[in-house]
């Protein structure tokens, strides 16, 4: 089995230095782009690596960072710039979404990146390294219930006078119903200021008939890569299961609207519709009111989420599943 070890390479760039640390030398110059781009917003294509040969040449994209026997701390210089196009388009990284497709087709990929060394160690790195503020203390004998945001359980994009008029119907129904049988998190690709906002906006954070356990944010998410569509973040429920001994793949479950976010937990993920244009969708979307009835149904004849086709669940019988 190949040794996977971390490295942290310096980015030298635009007079200041930038500690790359969410790497393995087993990830590829094109994970590290990924990453530069994370801590600067220069898009990989226009990264300029000066330093950074393979063979005497600029080092390709494909070749892994072992490969380049980089000292510790490598220095790396780099000539690239940001623009305001650019920086409008990463200002929130929930927004990715919208740009890039969704992975409706990945089950044989999926089972690839769930299992992959290389990022299993980027999961307990995150382990490690992630600090979590409890809001709530966890609840002995609860099922674990992860819920994204945006497109999820709010419509971030239309305009409106009041957040609350963004609210998908039936948000605190449906939060009230799940406490009774699971501790709930709340994971965005956003900034942890971003997800305290919108929470409080949202009369999320303050109830008094259900608690989040804790937030969690982009820094809690990894990179992978996928052959035909590149380097992208995803959310490894690993990172809970790692701090959280109680939860496994046995007890949680995860909605998004965004599929590729489960690729390293295929099984766990249920990708919710998508809940936009609040202000023409308000009066019909029930996704939550239906939701509602398969979790309770699931918490109470379920006893392993394993077994579970979370794409199916708007036909789950408990009579053939208990």
């Amino acid at each position: 089995m190949t040794e996977i070890n971390e490295i942290v390479i310096v980015l030298k760039w635009s007079g200041k230095e930038f500690p790359i640390s969410d790497l393995t030398d087993q990830d590829t110059v094109e994970v590290l782009r990924h990453e530069i781009f994370l801590k600067t917003q220069v898009r990989p294509e226009r990264q300029k690596l000066l330093n950074l040969k393979y063979k005497g040449k600029p080092a390709p994209d494909n070749v892994k960072l072992c490969a380049l026997e980089l000292k510790p701390n490598f220095k790396l210089m780099m000539v690239g710039s940001t623009e305001a196009d650019i920086e409008d388009a990463c200002s929130l990284p929930d927004d990715i979404g919208e740009v890039i497709d969704d992975f409706d087709d990945a089950d044989g990929r999926e089972e690839t990146i769930e299992n992959s060394a290389v990022y299993l160690a980027k999961v307990q790195r995150r382990v490690r390294d992630y600090k979590i503020k409890e809001l709530a203390t966890p609840r002995e004998n609860k099922k674990l219930l992860v819920l994204d945001i945006d497109y999820t359980l709010f419509d971030h994009r239309s305009p409106a006078e009041q957040g609350q008029e963004l609210m998908r119907p039936y948000l605190h129904e449906f939060l009230t119903s799940a406490y009774e049988h699971y501790d709930i998190v709340i994971w965005s690709a956003t900034s942890m200021r971003w997800i305290e906002e919108k929470m409080r906006l949202l009369g999320v954070a303050n109830s008094d008939k259900y608690k989040i356990m804790f937030y969690l944010d982009s820094n809690a998410m990894i990179s992978v890569h996928v052959p035909e569509r590149g380097v992208v973040d995803v959310k490894p429920l690993g990172v809970i299961w790692g701090l959280y001994k109680q939860y496994s793949s046995k007890n949680t479950i995860m909605f998004d609207d965004i599929r590729r976010n489960f690729l390293m937990n295929p099984k766990s993920g249920l990708k919710i519709r998508p809940f936009r244009q609040a202000h023409l969708n308000r009066a019909s979307d029930k996704e939550l009111l239906k939701l509602s009835d398969y979790l309770r149904q699931i918490a109470l004849n379920c006893s392993d989420f394993n077994s579970l086709n979370h794409r199916k669940w708007e036909h789950y019988d408990p009579k053939k599943n208990s």
